[in-house]
């Protein structure tokens, strides 16, 4: 080999510092970052997004008394199942009280709670709306909304007023549709 006075370039030092190399034969490979969640979190969002906005006030039956007793339920529910709603005689999963809150604030808390009712597959909830009596408009504004907003969900079978011991018509029982 032939001297010359060229000196080393940065690669032929470390090749020369490295010396023989052999590649390391590996059958799997540790990904550099970790895999993303498989929840659809735009999916779920967009879903959260359209159930905020699906509470309507357009078609607001009446405007309900305190002591009214409000009842709903779609078309082919058996009577009997009606009546064990109607006697709380299935399992509460869940309540949340909405009486105190704002009309916004209560559609939105609603609109939550039935998305978890979905995402958990709860059966019944019970569903605190007060009786209006502190209302300014000495009327329950949110039990008159809430006997409007269930109506217009297909997730809900039935609703009733509880029997006096769970709030009487200061509440309502919610039969919900099994999830798949």
């Amino acid at each position: 080999m032939a001297q010359d006075n060229t000196p080393p370039t940065d690669l032929d030092l470390f090749l020369n510092a490295v010396g023989t190399v052999k590649p390391v034969k590996q059958k799997h490979r540790v990904p550099d970052t970790p895999k993303p969640s498989a929840q659809p979190r735009q999916s779920q969002q967009d879903e959260r997004a359209v159930i905020d906005d699906m509470f309507s006030d357009a078609w607001l039956e009446e405007e309900l008394q305190p002591g009214d007793f409000i009842e709903y339920s779609q078309g082919g529910l058996q009577h009997k199942v009606m009546k064990k709603l109607r006697q709380g005689k299935f399992r509460r999963d869940a309540e949340i009280d909405l009486h105190g809150l704002t009309t916004e604030q209560a559609r939105q808390a609603l609109s939550r709670f039935l998305s978890d009712a979905a995402e958990y597959n709860w059966r019944c909830v019970r569903i605190i709306h007060g009786k209006g009596l502190r209302s300014d408009r000495n009327s329950p504004v949110i039990k008159s909304r809430l006997n409007t907003w269930l109506r217009q969900r297909r997730q809900i079978l039935a609703f009733c007023s509880t029997p006096p011991a769970d709030g009487g018509t200061g509440a309502v029982y919610v039969l919900l549709k099994k999830q798949n």
